[in-house]
C-alpha cells in the first residue's frame, strides 16, 4: 500500500476522533486524490482487507478495540476552487467550517451556519449536517461518487433523498463521496461575519467547547421539543459513567471529562434513551454514529 499513498501502521486514533477515545488501527491510509483512492481500494479488495472510511471523526463514536484493517482518511483530499455563478467545487476531505469561512471571505453567503461544524464535506453530506434551521442539502448541486465497482459517477441533488440529519447515501453505503459542487449566493463579507460572530458567542455560552465531544448526541424529536430540554428535565445533567459525563452546560452533549472509553459514552446514551422513553414515551434517535467494526 505504501507505493500507492501514505500509510501509517499501528496508529493511535486518539487524535482522529473528536471524543479523543483512545483506540487504534492496524493501518491508516491517506490518499491525496481520487486516483490514489481508487488504486488503494483496488488493492484492498484484491487482498480481501477490511476498510473503514473516516472524515474528521467528529460525529462518530469509535469502538474501544483495535481495528484490524485499513482506515481510509480523507484529510488530504482537500482541494477546492471557486467556479462561475456562485458555485464552489470542494473535495470530500475539505472541512465544512473551513470552506464556510472561505466562501464568506469571497463574499458568498449561505454557509454562515456551518462555521462551527468541524466535519468534512463528505461526512456532512452523508449525514445532511445542519444548524440554525439550515442543512447542507440546501446548498448542494451535485456530487461525484465512486460506486461499489469503483466507477466514478455524478449524482445530482435530486438523485439523493435527504432528511433531517440523514440521507439515502448514509442508509445505503454503495457510494463513496469524492467531491461536491455547492451553489451559494452573492453576499457581503461584513454582514456574514456579524452573523458568524453572534452565533459563535451563543455557542461559547451554551456548549461545552472546552471538553472533547462529538456535538449533539441526539436528534431533536421536533423544533418545539429539543432533545437537550428533555434530558435536562430528566435531571440527567452531570450524570457520569467512567470518564464520560452528560454536560452540565448543554444536556445534549456527552463530554470526555477524563479518559472516557467508547463503552462509557454508549452506557450514558443507553441511560438517556431509557429515561426519556420512561418519562416521555419518546424514542430518541442518535445523531452520532456508533461504530462497531467487528
Amino acid at each position: 500500500m505504501n507505493n500507492i499513498c501514505e500509510v501509517l501502521e499501528n496508529i493511535s486514533l486518539e487524535n482522529y476522533n473528536t471524543y479523543k477515545i483512545k483506540t487504534s488501527a492496524k493501518y491508516m491510509a491517506f490518499p491525496k486524490n481520487k486516483e490514489e483512492l481508487i488504486e488503494l481500494l483496488k488493492y484492498i479488495k484484491d487482498n480481501n482487507i477490511k476498510y473503514f472510511l473516516l472524515g474528521n471523526g467528529s460525529n462518530v463514536i469509535l469502538p474501544d478495540n483495535k481495528y484490524d484493517g485499513v482506515i481510509i482518511n480523507f484529510k488530504k483530499m482537500c482541494n477546492y476552487k471557486f467556479l462561475d455563478n456562485e458555485k464552489v467545487f470542494v473535495e470530500a476531505g475539505v472541512m465544512l467550517n473551513k470552506i464556510a469561512m472561505e466562501t464568506i471571505n469571497n463574499n458568498l453567503k449561505g454557509l454562515e451556519w456551518a462555521t462551527g461544524i468541524p466535519g468534512t464535506i463528505g461526512a456532512s453530506i452523508l449525514g445532511n449536517a445542519g444548524a440554525y434551521l439550515h442543512e447542507i442539502c440546501e446548498y448542494l448541486q451535485s456530487i461525484e461518487v465512486l460506486d461499489k465497482d469503483l466507477n466514478i459517477k455524478t449524482l445530482n441533488k435530486e438523485d439523493i433523498k435527504f432528511e433531517y440529519r440523514n440521507s439515502s447515501l448514509k442508509e445505503n453505503r454503495d457510494y463513496i463521496i469524492l467531491s461536491a459542487i455547492l451553489q451559494l449566493d452573492n453576499g457581503v463579507k461584513e454582514e456574514s461575519m456579524k452573523l458568524v460572530q453572534d452565533r459563535l458567542q451563543r455557542r461559547l455560552a451554551s456548549q461545552p467547547l472546552d471538553y472533547p465531544s462529538a456535538g449533539s448526541v441526539f436528534r431533536n424529536p421536533s423544533k418545539e421539543m429539543p432533545a437537550g430540554k428533555l434530558i435536562e428535565e430528566a435531571n440527567l445533567k452531570g450524570k457520569k459513567q467512567g470518564g464520560a459525563m452528560i454536560s452540565e452546560k448543554h444536556a445534549n452533549f456527552i463530554i470526555n471529562e477524563s479518559n472516557a472509553t467508547s463503552s462509557d459514552i454508549k452506557e450514558l446514551i443507553c441511560l438517556i434513551k431509557d429515561k426519556i422513553k420512561e418519562n416521555n414515551n419518546i424514542d430518541l434517535i442518535c445523531e452520532q454514529e456508533i461504530i462497531d467494526w467487528d
